[in-house]
């Protein structure tokens, strides 16, 4: 079955905890609030509490590591509990409540991070998508709506050869109140030098100016070289003509020195995409390395050169495919570089081309990046120092791939935080739609609830980060 969401589970819908996630020596006071369900707990009686660390197993079987901490608790007028404590070290806990005969009645959970994740929030997105301008199904304006709707707090559009699209979408939304932060991108594809083979893929994250654009292509052929269809804020380097820009390519294939297996024109080409991109202050990511296109696109020796040398930025570790040589196979490499030292930051993508529903794989994929801001330097900075993970939403239930510190704390948000943001993304999304394509009168109407609305998602982290 495919994914549908993360789900808003009875405990979340039955009790609001916050803040969720505490930071490790910080005194905090966490509130338990019931939201109408059957009521559970009797006002003005005390209850006993046992602060529960999951990491450490039970204290009857473990007793030189378990950690349970019994403590009283009133029950407030509300029906509901405001308790304080120091949480010790980065783990979940069970804040579990027990009858007068012991048992369990409820329990909740709660996450401690260490110092360094205080002031990162989770912010989920996506790093590589099509529209209409390229080779997919829908309008750069309404992918936007249709992705905020499913619960990214970020994306980019990388539309095949193409920058301006995605400028077209940040323009779009520009004076429009949402929570969505688009960041300006494209998928590269260069030319071939003299017939030989330089077309390997790469996502331009965030690049203030296009890849693509520095020669001839179809962004020029569509929109011309003008800088302000070329750069987010009208600086770019000169355009190149054609024969210029091989040229170079062919003194750089010259001069590198790469072993006898690796074809000299595309590691040339790729260093010298991937240093543009930096130049531009953007996200080199290098896509589906094991994407069968034929046979392998690219070789795996060429992967093996590139990964070990860590020519890229970001290697996307889950891509746009449900077969298993593709996600399978780069989650497997990405793990055994890591045991023979070689590490490097990961996201997952969808690689989108329909951001419909119905498109079994339009929802494949997402990266979690714990970053202080919601801005494109700030993710990029973020996913840099290593502090992203990726989902695979392939199937009904999901996984993650990354390092399992993250690991263990994404799983928390996704399971206690994610439903309840995701349930306010929806409605901002929707009316982003509504704006995009409705009447005159929707168009005014969204406008109008999406101004009343703003905020809200901003407002919900701070209520359940104590941060």
């Amino acid at each position: 079955m495919a994914f549908e969401g993360f789900p808003l589970t009875d405990e979340l819908r039955n009790y609001d905890v916050f803040p969720k996630v505490l930071v490790k020596g910080k005194k905090t006071n966490i509130r338990i609030r019931p939201l109408g369900a059957r009521p559970v707990f009797e006002s003005g009686k005390e209850y006993k509490l046992l602060i529960c660390a999951l990491d450490q197993g039970k204290p009857y079987d473990y007793p030189a590591t378990g950690s349970f901490v019994e403590m009283k608790a009133i029950c407030n007028a509300e029906g509901g509990f405001e308790i304080e404590y120091t949480f010790p070290s980065e783990q979940m806990y069970f804040l579990r409540f027990l009858n007068d005969e012991g048992r369990r009645i409820i329990q909740f959970p709660v996450f401690c991070v260490d110092e360094d994740l205080a002031g990162r929030y989770p912010l989920r997105g996506d790093l590589h998508m099509h529209t209409i301008r390229s080779d997919g199904n829908q309008s750069p304006a309404v992918v936007c709506a249709n992705y905020r709707a499913h619960g990214l707090d970020f994306m980019v559009v990388s539309d095949h050869n193409r920058y301006y699209p995605s400028l077209e979408a940040i323009d779009f939304y520009k004076d429009v109140p949402n929570g969505l932060t688009i960041v300006p991108g494209e998928e590269v594809h260069m030319p071939d030098v003299d017939g030989k083979e330089s077309d390997f893929h790469t996502v331009n994250f965030g690049g203030t100016y296009s890849i693509n654009a520095l020669t001839d292509g179809p962004q020029t052929e569509e929109v011309g070289t003008d800088p302000k269809f070329r750069s987010l804020d009208g600086n770019c380097p000169e355009f190149m003509p054609i024969e210029k820009w091989r040229d170079m390519i062919r003194k750089r294939a010259a001069e590198i020195e790469v072993p006898d297996n690796i074809d000299k024109v595309p590691a040339a080409v790729f260093e010298w995409v991937y240093d543009e991109i930096r130049k531009a202050g953007g996200l080199g990511i290098f896509p589906h390395p094991t994407w069968i296109s034929d046979v392998y696109h690219v070789p795996e020796v060429f992967v093996d050169y590139i990964t070990e040398r860590k020519l890229f930025d970001a290697f996307e570790v889950l891509g746009g495919e449900n077969y298993y040589e593709q996600n399978g196979f780069q989650t497997l490499k990405y793990y055994e570089d890591r045991a023979k030292g070689i590490n490097y930051p990961i996201v997952g993508s969808t690689d989108s081309h329909s951001s419909n529903p119905s498109n079994r794989n339009a929802f494949i994929c997402s990266t979690l990046v714990f970053s202080a801001e919601n801005e494109r330097t700030s993710l990029i900075k973020a996913i840099k120092d290593y502090y992203s993970v990726a989902i695979d939403t392939i199937n009904e239930d999901f996984r993650l791939v990354g390092d399992r510190r993250l690991c263990k704390y994404s799983t928390f948000l996704l399971k206690y935080y994610f439903p309840l943001h995701d349930d306010i993304c929806r409605e901002e999304g929707r009316l982003m739609k509504q704006y995009a394509t409705g009447t005159a009168e929707e168009k005014e109407e969204a406008l109008k609830v999406l101004a009343l609305i703003a905020g809200r998602v901003d407002n919900h982290r701070k209520k359940y980060f104590d941060f």
